[in-house]
């Protein structure tokens, strides 16, 4: 017996595609999608504004998989903030991904995992040494915010942030068609494309796809290092995407859409902290519109970094403002249950064949 397609996994032109196969009209795409997305059903039956034929024909051929959380983490709250939460979430095949549920006075923020696992291997980074399973589909991402959402108050996610396990501009099209219906004003859940942020270790062709896509999010960059055999030692694809073409992709980006992008750089004991990595950094983000975020070093087991000391991360971040730069300094969330940047792996990596799912 042939194995039901899952329905979730093509995106809307595919599903358009497939209406007009069946002899229907492509606004039905729209109707499923709804109800998929909006409704979120988990059967075609209930799909009442569909024809009775054309649901009988999506029942016998497509399957309606769902994501949920199987374990949850909750670190302690603090100064009457309820703590950083960290889920495992099992996909639409029984593979496994990480989420994080940040809150903060001002916003409630999900942290969304777009592959499980990562090819790049970065070397600060737990997730790189997971290695590589497969690409996420737009359901399974946008999923992941709506079991967040069904944790809190509703209406309380504020933020989205594509920095989670994997890199999202090497799944770009699943990430551009869930932050799609992420931000589809016709749908309950409905979050401003500007409160929706993509992150990258700098993969030039992405950045210049989502340049001209027209997408109004906002794009964080991880440098980490400005000096370019400092970088290819903490990510190795810097060893093709140079730092002189990410710095002509970024200038490329702002000057399209009109928005900053933020420099993200995790400073490391003896690294990237120097005066002359300071200096470096500060010549590199002239050109482009950009504000720099700092961020701790949080502990992995068994990687060589460390954190820097308050003393010197504070002369550091005073080159970087005499050199007129925009500068913040973003709180460590979640790093006690390892959640944090770079922290995300699963502790038992499940392998899952997911061949038989349209991707």
């Amino acid at each position: 017996m042939e194995q039901k397609k899952n329905i979730k996994s093509y995106s809307r032109s595919e599903l358009q595609q497939i209406m007009t196969e069946l002899g229907e009209q492509k606004y039905r795409a729209d109707q499923i999608r709804r109800w998929l997305f909006n409704d979120r059903s988990s059967s075609f039956e209930a799909m009442s504004n569909l024809g009775s034929s054309l649901r009988a024909v999506l029942s016998s051929g497509y399957s309606i998989p769902s994501c949920a959380i199987i374990k949850e983490q909750r670190e302690s709250a603090a100064d009457n903030i309820e703590g950083t939460t960290k889920y495992l979430v099992s996909l639409h095949d029984g593979l496994e991904v990480e989420t994080v549920l940040i809150p903060s006075p001002d916003r409630k923020t999900v942290c969304v995992s777009s592959q499980a696992g990562c090819p790049l291997g970065c070397t600060f980074c737990a997730t790189g040494y997971m290695g590589f399973t497969r690409n996420l589909n737009a359901a399974e991402i946008v999923e992941q915010v709506y079991l967040a959402d069904d944790k809190t108050t509703k209406g309380d996610i504020s933020n989205v942030v594509f920095m989670g396990m994997g890199e999202p501009l090497l799944n770009l099209p699943n990430v551009i068609e869930a932050v799609d219906i992420l931000s589809d004003q016709r749908f309950d859940f409905s979050l401003p494309q500007r409160k929706i942020t993509i992150s990258t270790v700098g993969l030039v062709p992405g950045i210049d796809r989502i340049a001209r896509s027209g997408l109004k999010t906002k794009l964080a960059v991880s440098l980490h290092a400005a000096d370019q055999r400092k970088r290819e030692q903490l990510i190795p694809a810097s060893k093709e995407h140079t730092l002189d073409r990410l710095h002509k992709a970024l200038a490329g980006y702002t000057d399209k859409t009109g928005e900053p992008v933020t420099l993200v750089y995790m400073l490391l004991d003896g690294m990237n902290d120097t005066p002359d990595d300071a200096r470096m950094l500060a010549k590199f983000s002239r050109g482009f519109l950009c504000k720099i975020n700092l961020i701790d070093y949080n502990s992995i087991v068994n990687m060589k970094f460390k954190h820097v000391n308050s003393e010197r991360q504070d002369h550091f971040i005073a080159m970087l403002v005499d050199a007129g730069l925009h500068v913040t300094v973003r709180r460590s969330h979640g790093a006690s249950i390892n959640a944090a940047c770079g922290q995300l792996a699963l502790s038992e990596k499940k392998a899952v064949s997911s061949a038989r799912y349209h991707s």
